[in-house]
């Protein structure tokens, strides 16, 4: 049993269901990402000389490029468990765990070659304008999703978020009016507040002076300590209800804050990112975080 790609492809529904792409996009993406994994496999050979004759083996399960960007696609998308993935490509569990872990880094390699990688850090203001030279207006946010309830006591208390009140992983992200992800932090346990996390990522001091910058009522505090050309919702309180003119402003500002929400939308469309984070290996949900949000731009970049 193995899913039948010619046939995916012909509807952009099953496409985006399985892929997260369309058709036209990730056709697109077959030839650079054949680029990288070319190159990778010539890297291999050269450090480690080859045991058997060419065509000698197994044959291989994903025979062309396009299947072997499918199935990483369809892993990030989908994440089934390495037991159902096995049983669709009829292969061992052992053998899609091999092929997502080498895969990915293909697939990142790719995609920053394609220019749609978020940045992780800006160094100084100089830099955020040259990177991002017609942005008017960024929207800055955060973003949770489950992870497994850890054994140890202290990374249970690490990871518990008193908002979702369940253990979590938490990232930053910075998106545009477009809805591109121009930045994401590093990934973190999901104890920390939105608005400390921001503190820590030094972002507050390379945002140049005449960029609007969007926040919710959870970064409270940027608004005062920072010298940003913030925009705010109004906070109301037991004693200081907010006045009607207020509460017009609350909305206007929410009806355009939205974009922030579309964008984490978006990025979350991938099931790697939604359901609860399994894997074991350490700095994979910042990797899944990352290209899920290379996924989300590149979809942009070919709608």
């Amino acid at each position: 049993m193995q899913i039948n790609l010619q046939r995916a492809k012909k509807s952009d529904r099953i496409m985006r269901a399985l892929t997260g792409l369309d058709t036209n996009a990730f056709d697109q993406l077959v030839k650079p990402f054949g680029q990288v994994l070319n190159k990778l496999i010539a890297q291999q050979a050269a450090l480690q000389p080859r045991e058997r004759a060419v065509g000698g083996g197994r044959t291989h399960t994903l025979k062309t490029i396009e299947e072997k960007l499918f199935f990483i696609l369809f892993y990030l998308k989908v994440y089934p468990t390495f037991d159902l993935a096995g049983f669709f490509y009829d292969v061992d569990r052992s053998q899609c765990c091999h092929w997502v872990h080498f895969l990915m880094p293909v697939l990142q390699e790719t995609l920053g070659r394609e220019l749609v990688l978020p940045k992780r850090k800006i160094k100084s203001v100089e830099e955020f304008i040259q990177l991002f030279p017609d942005v008017k207006d960024i929207f800055i946010d955060g973003t949770e999703r489950p992870v497994q309830r850890p054994k140890k006591q202290k990374q249970q208390e690490q990871h518990y978020s008193g908002k979702r009140r369940r253990h979590t992983k938490k990232n930053i992200t910075v998106s545009d009016p477009g809805k591109r992800v121009l930045v994401l932090t590093k990934t973190k346990p999901g104890k920390h507040h939105d608005y400390d996390l921001f503190k820590k990522s030094e972002l507050p001091e390379k945002i140049p002076k005449h960029v609007g910058t969007w926040f919710d009522l959870g970064f409270k505090g940027a608004d005062t300590h920072y010298d940003l050309n913030c925009v705010m919702p109004h906070k109301k309180s037991k004693n200081n209800p907010l006045t009607d003119e207020q509460i017009q402003d609350n909305k206007v500002i929410s009806g355009i804050r939205v974009k922030a929400e579309h964008a984490i939308a978006g990025i979350k469309r991938l099931n790697c990112v939604t359901q609860v984070f399994r894997t074991r290996k350490e700095n994979v949900a910042d990797t899944f975080m990352l290209l899920a949000c290379g996924i989300w731009n590149y979809h942009l970049k070919t709608v």
